[in-house]
């Protein structure tokens, strides 16, 4: 596919906004937000989802642990390493990085079980096993963390997909961390 990878002065006037923001927040403007600047409203409501989705009930583990599960499942070969590499930045133990990277047990029960439960969700596209959802519920989750979830599946569905069809390439901030399935 030939996709560009717009800047404030390649973008359509809608998404110049929106690329400053990314900018300001990131120091840069990751590849992604360049693709998605072709639509202005696809990167709004990206970044939108985004914003949303961090400020559920997850804490920066689970929040984790629920991006870069979407993101192996989907083989995702750009939202894997910059979803590494933002995990770094949120101090979060490289040993559920690597657990989700290399799709290996997590180490505690209640992320293993939110590991599972995405998955199920993905994978089942909403109509997960209820011994999935009853073991969710064991660990102390609750239906807001299950709607929660959903919110996390639309945002990475955003990204992987759009990654996948544009062949987006990975930011040099992430290049150390690039990954496959």
């Amino acid at each position: 596919m030939n996709f560009k990878l717009h800047t404030q002065e390649s973008s359509p006037e809608e998404s110049k906004a929106q690329l400053d923001s990314s900018l300001k927040s990131f120091g840069m403007i990751p590849n992604l937000h360049a693709v998605m600047a072709e639509a202005p409203n696809v990167l709004k409501a990206y970044k939108l989802l985004h914003d949303l989705f961090q400020k559920t009930s997850f804490d920066n583990e689970e929040l984790t642990v629920i991006w870069q599960t979407i993101n192996v499942e989907n083989d995702c070969h750009y939202c894997v390493p910059a979803h590494t590499g933002i995990a770094k930045m949120m101090g979060i133990d490289d040993e559920i990085t690597e657990a989700l990277r290399n799709s290996t047990t997590l180490p505690t029960q209640k992320l293993q079980v939110l590991h599972e439960t995405t998955l199920a969700l993905v994978r089942d596209r909403g109509r997960p096993d209820p011994t999935i959802i009853s073991s969710f519920y064991q660990v102390g989750y609750e239906n807001r963390q299950l709607l929660e979830i959903v919110l996390g599946i639309s945002q990475k569905i955003m990204s992987n997909y759009i990654n996948h069809l544009s062949e987006t390439p990975i930011d040099e901030a992430f290049k150390e961390f690039a990954w496959s399935k």
